[in-house]
């Protein structure tokens, strides 16, 4: 007979009878009885009455009764406390059991039972046990740790248990090492600042070892701290590569997930150009196919990863646009997501075939699916501008069905097609009007108001079907009241006479029958733009209309990188960062992508290299100030970082400064010989204790000066100096470096005075600069500190350097993600500035600011005043948004910034400031 028989009495006054069935003397009887008090605790009867009687009976050599009384023990030692003491003396001696299952046990039920007051005896028999010589036991013990730190950190510390953890990384049981590397990960996750998993490139090739050994879950465990890992270089990120391609052939789909998660991390720092990245994306391929024929919700969890890997990487499935056409079986959540990657990997090559599958999506059963392949039409007509000729008219094909939801679904999307492809298509409007009647959803009937009014001028009796519309106004939803009062407006501008009644009419429904303050809003710009000046209404309302981008939905670049490092987590499936969804975020990191190296793009400009990674931690995006003047005194010890190794010298330290007045213009760039009137007119500043006297910055170095200067070429950052040679003897070998600082930057070449400097003479220098230095926060945080060493000696300075020399040419943002940029940064990150005295109009200003690097996404004319969009992206890939709101009659512009980084924004300011008044 089966245990079920345990949970099928509904017996009175069992307590007692069990009480008396525990102390029995029979040993079958005993075990009967353990297990009747356990199927009552299951199905949640309060049995805590026994723990006495259940604890005397942990005194046994029965395997299965032991386990049965340690099931108990975890679930009552919480309400039982004092009486769960007495048990300890059984763990310890469990804990020294000749059988190492029973060690094992003990060990992990003493980790499952979180009552404080037994936590310190555990200790004793955890030490053992992290020492036993049965790896069972010892992979136990490793996982006991993590547990015994989740209910005492302090004690886990203080008894040396996260030492002997990273020991056991170096067993020789894989295994051991996974729940090592388990343990240790857990641990870390809840103390972040902790460096528990210190990992060099012996410990790495240690795990790389035990993963082709240990099991599937174990193997997740390592390969997911494999990919907190950061390579030194390309070389070592492709040989860990290789060692973790096979893995991609496990039959665990968890298992695949992480190795792709490890391999997508790593390509970031592969060259393009080398053989392996192709044959690397070509491997990719296969593994992430299989995963889609795994049962359903498996599929749901593999397309959702393959969703960004695809935003990433389209080039990994290009070919395998097949793989993602629905089956007649699949659920609804798997079609959708599926369709979602047909768009994303849709191409000119497949372009056919995608359309082919969608019309015939089209004429499905499942609403749902059919309005999403409609809209999927839409989109790869917007996408893929060869095929928009062929998709509209399979649109119109759809329409001709008279199936009222996808002829709905299609003028939405026809709209779009409009707005792509201007006076392209338009003669397909009187198809879509007569469909007019039959439209019901707020969306389609605001699309079809939108096109009449759009393409008023060529729709004869455009007014009758706005007013057909105004009927029922009140009625409509808020959407469809504003397109309308747009449309009505619009169309009283193109056809003036003949619809004068109609406008004044849906103006007074909009501003005196409606309490939607947006309508009203609304309503009262178009009254008044109508009757102030009929011209400036023109000019609003009619107004060019950009195109719209194709991919409106992708996820924004740094988020994608961030979601990238989570492939195979819950992030991945809720395409949202953990700290969004894990209550009260304990412990979430913000993980992102290793800058890419070695690629053929950092050749080409000193900043493309850094701007692809973000710096190391997004929120803290610049690491805290450390010892500056431990930092620059050993710049004269070595070799600077580039150029040759200078000639032994006897340095004095605190000499006199024999630079002179000569670093006036000292700092130049994409755009500036010296920072302008951001910078202090005095370098006197002391940097911190004690150096003032020690580097007598007083003494020579004198005021920076200097003015605007257009940059010599644009994308590249230069130092301009002029060396004086003040001393009574010759100056050569000299050498400069810069001390680590808020962007990394450094000398991208040697310093060359190619003659021994006189004494007298001066030399001008232009020092070619890039920002891959080190990286440490400074105060302020454009403040550069420079060492130059020659024959003599070793002189010290700072400067300030205008910001803007670090905004990157692809600092440009699509508009929507600008938006969704904007709406995305909390609002206390937003800073306001006034700009004074600037009497330029918002296109010069546009024009100005874009020559270095600040674009403009998009304009706007709100009562008056101009209101520019801009975006603008340092060097470490941190974007910053701009509005900047103009006044025609006003010389004070407001400039507000947001910024995922706030403390950029005043330096930001001080950019826009210097541009505008130079």
């Amino acid at each position: 007979m089966t245990d079920s028989k345990y949970f099928t009495t509904t017996k009175k006054g069992e307590i007692f009878e069990l009480k008396a069935e525990l102390n029995s003397d029979k040993k079958e009887k005993k075990k009967e009885a353990v297990k009747k008090v356990i199927a009552s605790m299951t199905v949640g009867k309060d049995v805590s009455a026994l723990f006495p009687d259940v604890v005397n009976c942990m005194q046994t050599d029965n395997l299965e009764l032991k386990k049965l009384v340690y099931l108990y023990l975890m679930n009552y030692a919480k309400s039982q406390p004092d009486m769960a003491i007495m048990a300890v003396n059984t763990f310890v001696k469990d804990c020294e059991d000749p059988n190492p299952l029973i060690r094992a046990l003990a060990v992990r039920t003493m980790g499952c039972i979180r009552v404080d007051k037994i936590t310190e005896y555990l200790c004793e028999p955890l030490r053992k046990c992290l020492k036993d010589e049965d790896p069972y036991v010892r992979k136990t013990a490793a996982v006991c740790v993590a547990k015994l730190h989740d209910i005492n950190a302090q004690l886990v510390e203080d008894q040396g248990f996260l030492d002997t953890l990273k020991d056991l990384i170096s067993d020789s049981n894989p295994m051991v090492v996974a729940n090592a590397v388990a343990a240790l990960s857990e641990i870390a996750e809840s103390h972040p600042s902790s460096n528990l998993l210190d990992l060099n490139p012996q410990s790495i090739n240690k795990l790389l070892t035990a993963l082709n050994e240990c099991t599937e879950w174990g193997q997740i465990f390592i390969l997911d701290c494999l990919a907190n890992y950061m390579p030194k270089d390309d070389r070592e990120a492709q040989s860990i590569c290789e060692r973790v391609t096979p893995r991609l052939s496990h039959a665990n789909s968890a298992v695949v997930l992480s190795a792709v998660k490890v391999l997508m991390k790593f390509m970031e720092m592969l060259s393009k150009d080398l053989d392996y990245y192709g044959t690397l994306l070509k491997k990719l391929a296969p593994p992430l196919v299989t995963l889609l024929s795994a049962e359903p919700e498996l599929q749901y969890v593999a397309l959702r990863n393959i969703n960004l890997i695809v935003q990433k990487r389209p080039e990994i499935l290009k070919h395998e646009m097949k793989v993602f056409f629905v089956k007649y079986n699949d659920p609804i959540y798997v079609k959708l997501e599926k369709l979602d990657i047909m768009i994303r990997l849709a191409s000119q090559a497949n372009i056919a075939q995608v359309l082919a599958e969608l019309k015939e999506y089209a004429t499905e059963v499942d609403v749902d699916f059919v309005r999403k392949a409609v809209r999927a039409i839409g989109r790869c007509a917007i996408k893929v501008e060869q095929s928009a000729e062929r998709c509209v008219s399979t649109l119109l094909d759809l329409i001709q069905t008279k199936v009222n939801y996808v002829v709905q679904e299609a003028i939405v999307v026809i709209k779009d097609i409009f707005r792509k492809y201007p006076n392209k298509y338009e003669s397909v409007i009187a198809t879509l009007c007569e469909n007019l009647d039959s439209l019901d959803e707020p969306e389609a009937r605001a699309a079809m108001i939108w096109i009449v009014g759009e393409y008023a001028e060529r729709i004869d009796n455009a007014d009758e079907l706005l007013e057909s519309f105004l009927e029922g106004f009140h009625d409509e939803s808020t959407q469809v009241q504003l397109q309308l009062l747009t449309a009505i407006v619009k169309l009283f501008l193109k056809k003036p006479t003949e619809t004068q009644e109609l406008v004044q009419q849906v103006l007074s429904l909009a501003t005196q029958d409606s309490d939607n303050p947006d309508l009203r809003d609304r309503g009262y710009i178009y009254w008044r733009l109508l009757s102030t000046d009929p011209v400036a209404a023109k000019e609003v309302v009619l107004a060019e209309k950009p195109l719209i981008s194709e991919e409106t939905d992708l996820i924004e670049p740094t988020l994608l990188d961030e979601l990238i490092c989570y492939i195979g987590t819950l992030a991945s499936v809720y395409h949202k960062p953990p700290s969004a969804f894990v209550e009260g975020s304990r412990g979430v990191v913000h993980k992102s992508l290793p800058p890419r190296t070695g690629s053929s793009e950092s050749a080409e400009s000193p900043e493309a290299a850094p701007s692809a990674g973000q710096a190391a931690e997004q929120p803290a995006v610049i690491p805290a100030q450390g010892d500056l003047l431990g930092d620059l005194l050993n710049l004269d010890l070595g070799p600077p970082v580039s150029g040759p190794p200078l000639a032994a010298s006897s340095v004095q330290m605190g000499a006199v400064d024999l630079l002179g007045g000569g670093l006036d213009s000292l700092m130049g760039g994409s755009g500036f010989t010296a920072p302008g009137p951001a910078a202090p007119a005095g370098m006197g500043a002391p940097l911190g204790s004690g150096l003032g006297d020690l580097f007598d910055l007083t003494g020579g170095v004198g005021t920076l000066s200097g003015s605007y200067v257009a940059p010599k070429t644009v994308g590249a950052i230069s130092m301009d100096l002029v060396l004086t040679n003040k001393a009574l003897q010759v100056m050569s070998d000299f050498a400069i470096q810069f001390n680590r600082n808020s962007f990394g930057l450094a000398p991208a070449a040697p310093l060359q005075v190619h003659a021994p400097l006189a004494p007298n003479q001066s030399v001008e220098i232009s020092l070619p600069l890039n920002t891959v230095g080190s990286v440490m926060k400074m105060d302020p945080l454009n403040n550069l500190q420079v060492a130059v060493k020659n024959n003599i000696d070793v002189f010290y300075f700072s400067t300030l350097y205008p910001l803007h020399i670090l905004f990157v040419e692809d600092g440009k943002m699509e508009r929507q993600m600008f938006l969704a940029t904007w709406k995305d940064i909390p609002n206390e990150n937003e800073a306001q500035f006034q700009i004074k005295d600037c009497s330029l109009n918002a296109d010069a200003v546009s024009n100005k600011l874009q020559g270095s690097n600040i674009f403009t996404i998009a304009k706007r004319n709100v009562e008056g005043q101009d209101m520019l969009y801009q975006s603008l992206k340092l060097t470490n890939g941190i974007w910053v948004l701009a509005e900047l709101r103009i006044q025609p009659s006003n010389p004070s512009f407001t400039l507000s910034l947001k910024c995922r980084a706030p403390e950029v924004s005043q330096y930001v300011y001080q950019a826009y400031d210097a541009i505008l008044k130079n």
